[in-house]
């Protein structure tokens, strides 16, 4: 029956499920299990590979839109803001999914056991494939040993680098190979995108950028939206609005403050982008979420 190799995946994940909740005791492994569809989660995706056994999702990277329901897994190569719903649950069938952080250190040591590796143009963050038994097989073994504490510190790092190994040779490879080649083009960008993630709150410099990515301003801003989906300037502004948006969980929480420590002088083009993002206006959307404190699903 089609999807057989996954019903192993499916009912350790409901254990799993009942014992942790979404911290699970493996580090870099998340679980999800909900009920109903969602509305817009925002979250930042890093370095991962997502893997749904019931229900599904879309995840948004600027306009380009990723689907993926049972049997399906969604690889991220770089870290990236998204806009994504769950689009099928229900208390029957809830939504499972898990997601296994990559490791880019292991992806470059592998690289070494690889051979004709080119640096091909940067390609999208994200992708969508299939999930094969090949690689359900070695990632039912290592959410099982979350039933086996003893084993995880000695087996987890084996059976992670065999998943790292199937990864870069099957179709998710290549977006993986470049992240870990330091002269890449994905690489290159990847470094910008660190210096925008560690300094959001400053002014962009596009230029300074390009030249640490060590391209010209209009190859860079190519490569760059290839990757992305966004713009520089659109990349750093959903960063700092989920980052507002973060720091307005405080109780005590100053929207004009935030405003400003994230990087707008305008406390009325604060308000409108965050609102064009979010839905609502800063101090409403912080009421809202401080009332319902919906926790984000990232997987």
């Amino acid at each position: 029956m089609e999807n057989d190799h996954l019903a192993p995946l499916k009912e350790l994940l409901a254990r799993l499920w009942q014992a942790h909740g979404r911290e699970a005791p493996i580090d870099g492994l998340f679980l999800t299990s909900v009920t109903a569809p969602t509305g817009p989660i925002h979250a930042v995706y890093r370095p991962s590979l997502c893997v749904v056994v019931q229900g599904a999702k879309t995840s948004m990277l600027g306009d380009r839109a990723y689907r993926y329901d049972v049997g399906k897994c969604l690889i991220a190569s770089m870290e990236v803001p998204i806009r994504a719903e769950i689009t099928r649950a229900t208390p029957d069938r809830p939504y499972m999914a898990f997601s296994l952080a990559l490791d880019p250190a292991t992806i470059s040591d592998l690289l070494l056991e690889l051979d004709g590796i080119d640096d091909a143009p940067a390609g999208a963050a994200l992708a969508v494939h299939a999930l094969g038994p090949e690689l359900a097989d070695p990632l039912c073994r290592l959410l099982a040993l979350c039933e086996r504490p003893r084993d995880i510190t000695i087996l987890a790092p084996l059976i992670r680098r065999e998943i790292t190994w199937l990864l870069l040779n099957g179709p998710m490879g290549p977006a993986l190979r470049q992240i870990g080649l330091a002269g890449s083009h994905m690489a290159r960008i990847g470094r910008a995108l660190a210096c925008i993630r560690e300094s959001f709150a400053d002014q962009l410099n596009v230029r300074q950028l390009a030249d640490l990515a060590g391209m010209s301003p209009a190859t860079f801003h190519r490569h760059f939206k290839a990757v992305t989906a966004m713009t520089p300037v659109q990349y750093q502004k959903q960063l700092r609005l989920q980052e507002a948006r973060r720091l307005l969980l405080s109780d005590n929480a100053d929207v004009a403050r935030i405003g400003y420590a994230i990087g707008y002088e305008s406390p009325s083009q604060f308000s409108r982008e965050y609102r064009r993002l979010f839905g609502s206006p800063p101090g409403q959307d912080g009421q809202e979420i401080r009332r319902v404190l919906t926790p984000q699903v990232d997987v």
